[in-house]
């Protein structure tokens, strides 16, 4: 998408992410997070859940790769703000879809919203510099 296309309203293609043991694991190790609940699955039946579950850092790569996916390699996030609500566990799969809100020269702010079989993972807003 070039900026002089991109209108309020406009909305991004869905993009599926099949939630693997692997990704979950992956993601939190690339990001440091090693806490046991991304890792271990015994130890975060003890704490309370029913297996491991993805880090917010690794949605928050997810959430920002879908965004320039959509844009183009030229792309550049200017903000980032998401919140987390029910968790991604393996064998989930998430679909991340977005609409443009708003259009301020060549910047764009996209609501994105991912979404499993328990409801919404990730709810955000994105301002993305969109290449002319």
């Amino acid at each position: 998408m070039k900026a002089q296309a991109v209108q309020p309203g406009d909305e991004l293609p869905p993009l599926v992410v099949p939630i693997t043991r692997t990704l979950i694991v992956a993601g939190a190790v690339a990001s440091r997070d090693y806490q046991d609940v991304h890792h271990d699955a015994e130890l975060a039946r003890e704490k309370g859940s029913p297996d491991i579950f993805m880090n917010i850092l690794t949605t928050n790569g997810l959430v920002g790769r879908y965004v320039t996916d959509c844009f183009g390699p030229r792309a550049v996030l200017r903000k980032v703000a998401i919140r987390l609500g029910a968790p991604n566990y393996p064998g989930d799969t998430m679909t991340l879809t977005g609409t443009v809100t708003e259009v301020d020269g060549d910047t764009a702010a996209v609501r994105v919203v991912g979404a499993n079989r328990l409801g919404h993972h990730v709810t955000g807003t994105i301002t993305v510099e969109v290449p002319r």
